[in-house]
């Protein structure tokens, strides 16, 4: 389906049990009291957007913090306040800790019908460094808990790069995720955000993540998941065919959704400015200020931005470098290209320019190369 006919709809989730180390998402550990009325005002929001217009759905994507810890009543809620088009695709993120046979089997019948676990590692030593809470056990349970339940399209989430981490560990990591059977796996290298616990700690001369060996990292995940039978179809995510997260290539089609929650964000077209501008918007950070705003009947959202034609056409080319498809090409600087072929970066399909597993590693510099010597077009 064309990007200008499918709408996503992403909820927001702030509330974690723990929180990792590398963590600087919008997440609390200590708000689980509001989860009713937060629950409640995401329902609220909902109904306002809808007041307002906007098509049905054609996937929805609970994402955090932790949705898994929401009851599975609650968390079903919120979904049945969206209206989704027919063969919507419904994610939910799962902490392998925080699911059980009944909230799973909730999910299922709640309309959930794709799950995305937060593996990060198969190596205890490597979890307790993240100060992630599950151990290797618990992916395998509850995987088997979620085919149990019905669901059938399931992803694991995998980061590399961690201190202590050898490429052995990742290896074992990649085989372990394999061995699950699963059609879709994510693996992020693992970056230092300053305010974070790691962060602090390699601000105070703790090791930092070492960039050859990511790069390592990177090229066996490439070779062991193609091996398996999963394709990259975006920098940091394999899929089995059919299995890519049709919400995630949404937003790397620069694609309408709407953000529903505290610290969600928002894409939607600007036709009051353009016909190819867009506006993006973002809501207040914190769960209490967002409750406190829907109930009391004012607006959310904390800022926005107007994308205006030219800029908006050169985002839309640094996001369609990370994907598979990649980006056109402008004949009149087809050298660059030539010259970046030539040294492995990127690869030519008929007129578009594709990124190689080389040059995904070096993916920023590629794509600035080219969008500075005008190298590709904005079809």
């Amino acid at each position: 389906m064309p990007a200008d006919e499918q709408f996503g709809v992403y909820v927001h989730i702030p509330f974690c049990a723990a929180r990792c180390d590398y963590c600087d998402f919008a997440t609390w550990t200590d708000r689980s009291h509001l989860i009713d009325s937060y629950v409640d005002a995401c329902i609220t929001d909902l109904a306002q957007h809808r007041a307002q217009g906007y098509p049905p759905a054609t996937s929805v994507f609970f994402g955090g913090g932790t949705p898994s810890l929401l009851p599975g009543d609650q968390l079903v809620r919120i979904l049945d306040a969206i209206d989704r088009a027919p063969g919507a695709e419904v994610s939910v993120e799962c902490n392998p800790d925080s699911v059980d046979a009944a909230k799973l089997a909730a999910y299922h019948r709640g309309g959930v019908n794709r799950l995305s676990f937060g593996v990060q590692s198969m190596a205890a030593h490597v979890l307790a460094a993240l100060n992630r809470t599950h151990d290797p056990a618990n992916v395998t349970l509850a995987i088997a808990l979620a085919r149990e339940a019905g669901f059938e399209r399931i992803n694991v989430d995998l980061i590399y790069g961690t201190p202590g981490e050898t490429l052995d560990d990742w290896r074992a990591t990649l085989e372990g995720a394999i061995a699950l059977d699963v059609a879709h796996v994510s693996a992020y290298a693992l970056t230092v955000e300053p305010a974070t616990p790691l962060g602090i700690r390699v601000a105070a001369g703790a090791a930092a993540p070492d960039d050859d060996l990511q790069a390592d990292a990177y090229l066996l995940a490439e070779s062991l998941l193609g091996a398996a039978g999963m394709e990259w179809y975006e920098v940091s995510n394999w899929a089995r065919p059919g299995e890519e997260c049709r919400h995630n290539l949404l937003y790397w089609s620069e694609g309408e959704y709407l953000g529903i929650g505290c610290a969600a964000h928002g894409h939607t077209r600007d036709p009051g400015v353009a016909a190819d501008a867009a506006r993006r918007w973002w809501n207040v950070r914190t769960p209490e200020r967002y409750i406190a705003a829907i109930t009391g009947g004012t607006s959310a959202v904390a800022g926005e931005e107007r994308l205006e034609p030219r800029p908006r056409a050169e985002e839309a080319c640094v996001l369609a470098l990370r994907t598979r498809r990649g980006a056109p090409i402008d004949e009149a600087a087809a050298g660059v290209v030539e010259e970046l072929a030539a040294a492995g970066f990127v690869r030519r399909v008929e007129d578009r320019v594709v990124l190689t597993a080389h040059g995904r590693l070096v993916a920023s510099d590629v794509t600035a190369r080219l969008l500075l010597a005008g190298a590709v077009g904005t079809r």
